[in-house]
C-alpha cells in the first residue's frame, strides 16, 4: 500500500543508507544511482534541474518541499540541492530522537 509519505521515506532511505556506503559500498552506490535516475526521469527537458512542475510529475517529495529546497528562489533545483535537503531532514529527525 502506498502512502503519501512513501516518496519521502524512499528519498530518506536512499540518502540514509547511502551514508553507509563504506560498510556496504554496492548498496550505497546503487541507492545513489537510483536517486539520480529518478531525478533524471523527472527532468523532462534534460537541463539538469527540476522546476516545480517537473517535480510534481516525477518527484512528489521534491514538489512538496520545493520552496524550501529552492531557498535561493531560482525557480528550479538541482540534484545536489535535493540531496542536501533530504540529508538535513534526516539529520533533524535523528537529532530529535
Amino acid at each position: 500500500m502506498r502512502t503519501p509519505f512513501t516518496p519521502f521515506i524512499l528519498v530518506c532511505t536512499l540518502l540514509a543508507t547511502a551514508g553507509t556506503a563504506l560498510a556496504e559500498p554496492a548498496r550505497g552506490e546503487r541507492l545513489q544511482a537510483e536517486l539520480q535516475q529518478r531525478f533524471a526521469r523527472a527532468d523532462s527537458n534534460g537541463d539538469g534541474r527540476l522546476t516545480a512542475e517537473e517535480a510534481k510529475a516525477g518527484m512528489p517529495f521534491v514538489a512538496r518541499h520545493f520552496a524550501a529546497i529552492d531557498a535561493e528562489g531560482q525557480g528550479s533545483v538541482g540534484l545536489e540541492q535535493v540531496r542536501a535537503f533530504a540529508q538535513a531532514q534526516i539529520a533533524g529527525r535523528q537529532g530529535a530522537q
